[in-house]
């Protein structure tokens, strides 16, 4: 890649994580659903997601519309999500949010590799779609119970 900016933050790892969003399709069974829309691109995320009776997240499912960056940071968001629960998904969306203020690296699996995009501002609103998108998605499910 060229030495630009744009250069450095379309990484072969960040296009190759985009790719992996055909993995996890937005999918009927899942019935947790939340929807996320940055201000700043328009980037839009819909998920859904199937959770066991303790709230742990046993499925993921997403429709995206965003630049690679939002996709790649949707495929890290499902590729770590299964396992977690509503407080975990919220304290590390925001903990995502601090990291791209500044502040240290979030503990996300795979999150390291969107770590160029922290420089490009107007890239943040699309990385935290999926976190936004899920902690709508298990606020409504527990306001549901």
């Amino acid at each position: 890649m060229n030495g630009n900016g744009a250069g450095r933050l379309y990484t072969p790892e960040l296009l190759s994580l985009a790719v992996n969003l055909a993995d996890y399709p937005l999918e009927d069974s899942l019935p947790h659903r939340g929807e996320a829309v940055s201000r700043t691109c328009g980037s839009k995320l819909a998920l859904g997601l199937a959770s066991d009776a303790d709230g742990v997240i046993e499925g993921v499912g997403m429709q995206v519309s965003a630049c690679a960056v939002g996709q790649a940071a949707a495929a890290v968001f499902a590729a770590g999500a299964m396992g977690m629960d509503r407080r975990k998904v919220a304290a590390a969306g925001q903990a995502i949010e601090g990291w791209l203020a500044g502040g240290p690296e979030a503990d996300w699996p795979g999150i390291g590799a969107i770590a160029a995009a922290r420089e490009h501002p107007g890239r943040h609103g699309a990385i935290l779609l999926p976190w936004r998108a899920a902690h709508a998605a298990l606020s409504n499910a527990a306001a549901a119970e």
